[in-house]
């Protein structure tokens, strides 16, 4: 959780417009680009509610306010994600969509390094297989 005063990467980010960008840009790259069509498969066709959840995850994730936990309680990422079949190649599939979505969200490149950084980290941990 950020400290008073502290500067986190939410907030370098731009805060819960540009956040609901990311994770729209993301969700779009998944539906539309033919090498995430394995991981677009895992998801309901109305990603609605996991666009709203993952928001409300990264919000808390990045430093701003904890929306999930307050929904929702612990993540527990790995443990909601055990149903998934999450080997390399999903993973790569993820983070290839989250790349991009990076890639098109305007940020200082330090923080969208930081950020590819942190996400191919907790991609890598997800791998259930």
């Amino acid at each position: 959780m950020a400290q008073p005063g502290e500067i986190t990467p939410y907030d370098l980010l731009g805060g819960a417009a540009a956040l609901r960008r990311l994770v729209d840009r993301f969700y779009d790259i998944m539906a539309s680009d033919p090498q995430a069509a394995a991981i677009h498969a895992m998801h309901a066709a109305d990603s609605t509610e996991i666009r709203q959840k993952f928001f409300e995850f990264l919000s808390g994730w990045l430093g701003g306010p904890s929306l999930f936990i307050e929904k929702y309680g612990h993540p527990r990422l790995r443990a909601r994600h055990l149903p998934f079949r999450i080997g390399d190649a999903e993973r790569d599939q993820w983070l290839h969509c989250m790349d991009q979505a990076l890639a098109q969200t305007p940020m200082e490149p330090a923080l969208r390094a930081h950020l590819q950084e942190a996400f191919a980290r907790t991609a890598d941990f997800m791998r259930n297989v």
